[in-house]
């Protein structure tokens, strides 16, 4: 059973949001505070973060910072409702989604569900080679001139989406279908921070070429698989 770490301060939120989980098959742990929570996912044995924003000691863009800094669990943060730059921050430090509040408990499942199927999903293809550039999408590493690069989930999910099909020009609403499914809410912007961050991890390969008002596509030669 996957199990799902609550960094939210409001201690009467996670008892009755983990007996919802638990319906789904899903684990569902509260920590109130940062410290606590950051030392508990140090100890391990949990598969995605659910993350508030407003948070005593520290805020969540602070922790997520943290979480990034020690690993690549999925991180879903909770923002105020309206508060669009929340998202945007939280995005850039390497959150893999947002849900503003407040929520649903039906949707922040079925985000939290989306978030763990695409880290669970274990393509049965080879690993892709372009020129400079590795991609395993079974052990989900990415090496770029022979060095290995840190990729969030959503950067390695955006940088498989476009390496399947290298020289297909994604639009934006194409990208955001990929990775987050069609009844996801549209948020271009989001895909313009993933690539942009994406972009610069794989420098000096100009791996990622955009076309004004069309999207983006690889701009990388394949090579032959191995």
């Amino acid at each position: 059973m996957p199990r799902i770490l609550l960094i939210d301060d409001d201690a009467q939120l996670g008892e009755p949001l983990a007996a919802y989980f638990a319906r789904f098959g899903l684990e569902l742990h509260q920590a109130t505070r940062p410290s606590e929570g950051l030392a508990r996912l140090r100890e391990g044995g949990f598969d995605a973060v659910i993350l508030d924003v407003m948070l005593p000691e520290q805020d969540g863009f602070a922790v997520c910072r943290a979480i990034r800094a020690e690993g690549d669990v999925p991180v879903l943060m909770l923002t105020a409702r309206g508060e669009v730059m929340d998202r945007v921050v939280g995005l850039e430090l390497g959150a893999d989604d947002y849900l503003p509040k407040p929520f649903e408990p039906r949707e922040l499942v079925a985000r939290i569900t989306t978030v763990l199927r695409r880290r669970r999903a274990v393509p049965a293809d080879a690993r892709l080679r372009f020129d400079g550039l590795v991609i395993d999408p079974v052990t989900r590493s990415v090496e770029r001139q022979g060095e290995a690069v840190e990729l969030t989930g959503t950067e390695f999910e955006l940088l498989l989406v476009l390496a399947r099909e290298p020289g297909r020009v994604f639009g934006r609403d194409d990208i955001l279908n990929q990775l987050r499914g069609h009844e996801a809410e549209l948020y271009t912007r989001a895909v313009d921070i993933v690539v942009s961050r994406l972009r610069r991890k794989l420098e000096p390969l100009a791996a990622i070429k955009t076309l004004r008002n069309a999207g983006y596509a690889l701009a990388l030669r394949p090579q032959a698989h191995g």
